[in-house]
């Protein structure tokens, strides 16, 4: 009887004890979410709740398990596999808590800085992502490091590691290179601010917004929705256009080929209407003007600004409709024609005077031509 009791109650007490405490640390958590609501610390916490519960469940029953009297034959195996347990378990817990500290910081920062500087919170976004991804591989390196550890081979191979270690590192270092480049460059982009989450970038022609940053690529998305991964090297070595650089507003252009006879102080009044009644326009400046000329056409450029890089594809795509269906309506003289009447021949020898041109209209014309009817054209036998 003792045999089935002693483990029932060993076993059945630790799950039930981590029951308790974990509901009643997530009692505490949601307390104090709702009596702080200005910060999002204690929900965050609450994430961390499975990886809480296993710890105190793991770390129980390893310290109980041998009075429990369960598999007594393989009790070694058994408290290995539960220290392995905790050893992973605390990892993933201390990862939660950091994220949850370094988000509610970012919070913070963001909630005060939104307004009057959003380059800057986009910039601290991008540090703070890959500090946390870097302080979770130095965690889970120190978790790994922790269970070989316990393996007592292990304990004795280190001290060949250890004299290996030289060859190892130069073996490494020239497999992985690339890997390497890409990793120094990531902390590069981070701390050098050369380019944020958030930004408006364009790469290789392609036009998209930073979607995510890591220690070894970058991804960017693009105005239809596509992803486009890059290595995070390619903006150390290669030039790119950051439009959200310093400030995000813009100035966008709108060409025109239009007819020679285009009102332009008309079109500069439209267009001033067509800015008024589009809500993604910033009403910083507007400008029309005659860029090139053609024999046939003429260029007309408008400039138009807004406050980011999506408004300015608004405004010029507004202008250009706009402004189209105008002249289409209002001056369709103005778009451009082609002009496909019989072009008018040109007398022969225009320049010479009358006298000096009919003799030498005569002196070329063969015999037998009736110059009356067909001048320079022989004349049809009857």
């Amino acid at each position: 009887m003792e045999t089935i009791l002693r483990p029932l109650i060993v076993v059945g007490g630790s799950v039930l004890l981590t029951v308790v405490i974990g509901w009643a640390t997530d009692l505490l958590l949601r307390k104090a979410d709702g009596r702080h609501p200005e910060t999002p610390l204690w929900g965050l916490l609450r994430r961390a709740r499975l990886p809480y519960q296993i710890v105190l469940c793991s770390g129980l029953l390893r310290g109980s398990y041998v009075e429990a009297g369960v598999f007594p034959d393989h009790r070694t195996g058994v408290g290995r596999t539960l220290t392995l347990v905790l050893i992973g378990s605390a990892a993933w817990l201390v990862v939660r808590i950091a994220a949850a500290v370094v988000e509610t910081s970012y919070s913070r920062y963001a909630h005060a800085h939104a307004e009057r500087d959003p380059a800057r919170v986009r910039r601290v976004r991008t540090q703070v992502s890959l500090i946390m991804r870097v302080v979770t591989a130095v965690v889970g390196v120190v978790a790994v490091s922790s269970m070989l550890l316990t393996f007592p081979a292990m304990r004795a191979a280190g001290a060949s590691l250890l004299a290996s270690a030289g060859i190892i590192g130069i073996v490494a270092g020239v497999a992985a290179q690339s890997t390497l480049g890409n990793l120094f460059a990531g902390f590069q982009i981070a701390f050098g601010d050369m380019v944020r989450m958030g930004d408006t970038v364009v790469v290789d022609g392609e036009w998209g917004t930073v979607e995510e940053i890591t220690l070894t690529y970058l991804s960017v998305r693009t105005w239809d929705e596509r992803r486009i991964t890059m290595p995070v090297s390619y903006f150390t070595s290669k030039p790119f256009e950051n439009w959200s650089r310093g400030t995000p507003q813009m100035t966008g252009t709108v060409f025109w080929h239009l007819d020679h006879s285009a009102p332009m102080d008309l079109m500069r009044e439209r267009l001033r209407d067509v800015l008024r009644e589009c809500p993604a326009w910033d009403g910083r400046n507007y400008n029309l003007t005659v860029t090139d000329t053609t024999p046939t056409t003429m260029e007309v450029r408008a400039l138009v600004t807004a406050k980011d890089a999506d408004d300015i594809w608004t405004v010029r795509v507004t202008v250009r409709e706009g402004m189209l269906r105008w002249l289409a309506d209002e001056h369709p003289y103005a778009l451009p024609r082609v002009n496909t009447a019989d072009a008018a021949l040109r007398p022969p020898h225009e320049g010479l005077p009358h006298a000096r041109r009919s003799a030498a209209e005569d002196s070329r014309r063969p015999s037998g031509t009736d110059s009356r009817r067909f001048p320079g054209r022989p004349a049809k036998s009857l």
